[in-house]
């Protein structure tokens, strides 16, 4: 079964054409679920987190939080949720972009023209605070854009990075869940073994990622890794003080890693910076 991968302006509904979606396939939406993990990954408090994917993060907030730990434990757990079979909707985390490439995945992106988003949040918060609503969702967008950017190199708010991109000013939730279904009985999204293959792969890659940036011997490295049907390859240049070994270990122990294979260098420091 296809896996949908959405995200969503904030006032867009879409968190309920999510739940819509949901319902008609029988299985839950993912999306606060991974914030108790991070929190925990990253020793923070869940309001921590938060605030600071929201962009309402307080400066201390913004200095105090590792964002390559953040961004590395995010993809991790969006990963991990992706491959149980019983989720239908992943939520946001930048998982319409991170999962795109494997072929039963759907990107669905979910808008609405900003003045409509406006009236939508001000009714939901029960407030007349036009000023509050507007930058409330421009914190949001900005947050948003920064961490896709950063993360993916593009634009979050372009249809073209999706495979659907669905305006709720005038199509209801029904028809929009609809629209989704659609595709998720089109033969060009079904799970074959080569897309089930990828997302493996694509997860592995991610999973052992993030277990060599939670060990202390391995949090400083910064190395490329591949994966194919359980079999590891590290590669790229460590610098002095850090071990091969310990990368391979850390590596090993990741579930699903078969073999590991090592195509690291160790960077040498020249005789003319030794004082030689």
């Amino acid at each position: 079964m296809p896996l949908i991968a959405m995200t969503r302006e904030m006032g867009s509904l879409g968190k309920d054409v999510a739940a819509a979606v949901s319902a008609k396939l029988g299985k839950p939406v993912v999306h606060h679920e991974i914030i108790d993990h991070l929190a925990d990954k990253m020793r923070l408090r869940k309001s921590h987190v938060i605030r600071f994917l929201d962009g309402k993060a307080s400066v201390w907030e913004r200095l105090t939080t590792d964002k390559t730990s953040l961004s590395i434990f995010t993809a991790d757990e969006t990963l991990a949720m992706a491959e149980s079979d019983n989720v239908a909707v992943i939520r946001g985390w930048g998982s319409a972009h991170l999962l795109r490439p494997v072929q039963h995945v759907i990107s669905v992106r979910v808008c609405a023209p900003m003045n409509l988003r406006v009236e939508r949040m001000m009714e939901r918060l029960n407030t007349t605070d036009k000023d509050m609503v507007v930058n409330e969702i421009k914190l949001s967008e900005e947050a948003h854009a920064a961490i896709t950017r950063r993360h993916f190199g593009l634009n979050w708010q372009d249809s073209e990075n999706y495979d659907l991109s669905l305006n709720t000013e005038r199509i209801s939730i029904d028809e929009c869940a609809d629209e989704i279904m659609s595709l998720v009985k089109d033969p060009r999204f079904q799970e074959t073994a080569d897309s089930a293959r990828m997302l493996s792969n694509l997860a592995l890659e991610h999973h052992v990622r993030a277990a060599l940036r939670a060990d202390k011997s391995t949090i400083r490295m910064q190395i490329n890794i591949s994966a194919n049907d359980g079999k590891v390859i590290l590669a790229g240049t460590l610098e002095p003080g850090l071990e091969e070994t310990d990368a391979i270990r850390v590596a090993s122990a990741v579930a699903k890693v078969k073999y590991v294979k090592s195509e690291l260098k160790i960077i040498v420091p020249s005789r003319l910076k030794l004082g030689i």
